[in-house]
C-alpha cells in the first residue's frame, strides 16, 4: 500500500498536533511513520489508515515524538555552534583582526578616562533598548509566520532564539559586574585594563555574529544545511 499526498499532509498536521513545530523534524517523523504505516497496511489489510498510524506512533512509546526531537535539537546544536565558531574566526583574519586589535586599543583609552563606567553603563542601555525593539520585531514576525502555519526550520528557529537569549544574558551580567562591584577601571594597571578591553571587545563581536551577522545570512546558512530548503519555500 501506497499512502496517497493527502494522507502525507495528515501525518504532517498529526506531527503538530504533538508538537512537533520545525519542518525539517516533521518531515524525518512523516517519512517514518509512512513507511511503517505500508508496512503495517501491508501486513494487516483490514486496518484503517487512521488505526495505521495510531499503531505505528504508539511504538514511540509513552513520550510520543519528545525523544526524537530532543536527538535532533541536540544535533542541530552542534552544527549551530560549527556555524557560529565559523563566523567567529573569521574576525581574527585580515583584515579584521585589525580592527578587532584597533577596537580593543580605543577602548582601553576609553576606559582610562575617570568614571569610564558610567560612559560604559549608558552605552549599554542604549544597546540593550535598540536591540529590545528589534527583537521585539521579530517575535512579531515569527508569531504570523506561526499563525499563517508557514514551515520554520529548527535551524531557523535556533538562530533567532540565541540571538535573543545572549543579548539578554550578555549585557545584564555585564551591567550587574560594572554596578555591584564599584570598579573604577581608570584605576587599574594598564595589563589589567588591556585584558578587560579585549575580553570586551571578543563579547561584542559575538554578540554581533550571533544578532546580526548570523539573522542577516539566514537564507544562505539555510540552503547550505537543507538541500530541499529552497523547493518547500517556493511552495
Amino acid at each position: 500500500m501506497e499512502l496517497t499526498q493527502n494522507q502525507i499532509n495528515q501525518l504532517y498536521k498529526f506531527t503538530r498536533q504533538h508538537y512537533v513545530y520545525h519542518y525539517d523534524v516533521q518531515t524525518e517523523l512523516v517519512d517514518h511513520l509512512a513507511n511503517d504505516i505500508e508496512e503495517i497496511c501491508t501486513e494487516t489489510p483490514s486496518l484503517s489508515f487512521e488505526e495505521a498510524r495510531d499503531k505505528s506512533f504508539k511504538k514511540f512509546g509513552i513520550f510520543g515524538f519528545m525523544d526524537v526531537i530532543e536527538a535532533k535539537q541536540k544535533q542541530m546544536n552542534k552544527r549551530y555552534r560549527k556555524i557560529l565558531w565559523r563566523f567567529f574566526k573569521e574576525w581574527f583574519t585580515l583584515p579584521k583582526v585589525l580592527l578587532t586589535f584597533g577596537f580593543t586599543i580605543l577602548l582601553f583609552f576609553i576606559l582610562k578616562i575617570p568614571f569610564s563606567e558610567y560612559v560604559i553603563l549608558t552605552a549599554l542601555f542604549g544597546i540593550v533598548v535598540f536591540d529590545m525593539f528589534q527583537i521585539y520585531k521579530q517575535r512579531k514576525q515569527q508569531k504570523q509566520k506561526q499563525q499563517k502555519q508557514e514551515k520554520i526550520f529548527l535551524l531557523e528557529a535556533m538562530i533567532g532564539e540565541t540571538r535573543q537569549g545572549f543579548t539578554g544574558l550578555a549585557f545584564i551580567n555585564i551591567f550587574n559586574f560594572i554596578n555591584l562591584t564599584n570598579v573604577s577601571f581608570s584605576s587599574l594597571d594598564n595589563s589589567w585594563l588591556l585584558v578587560v578591553s579585549f575580553s570586551a571587545v571578543l563579547i561584542i563581536i559575538l554578540f554581533y555574529v550571533t544578532a546580526y551577522l548570523m539573522p542577516n545570512k539566514a537564507e544562505e546558512l539555510l540552503e547550505e544545511t537543507y538541500p530541499e530548503y529552497k523547493l518547500v519555500k517556493s511552495l
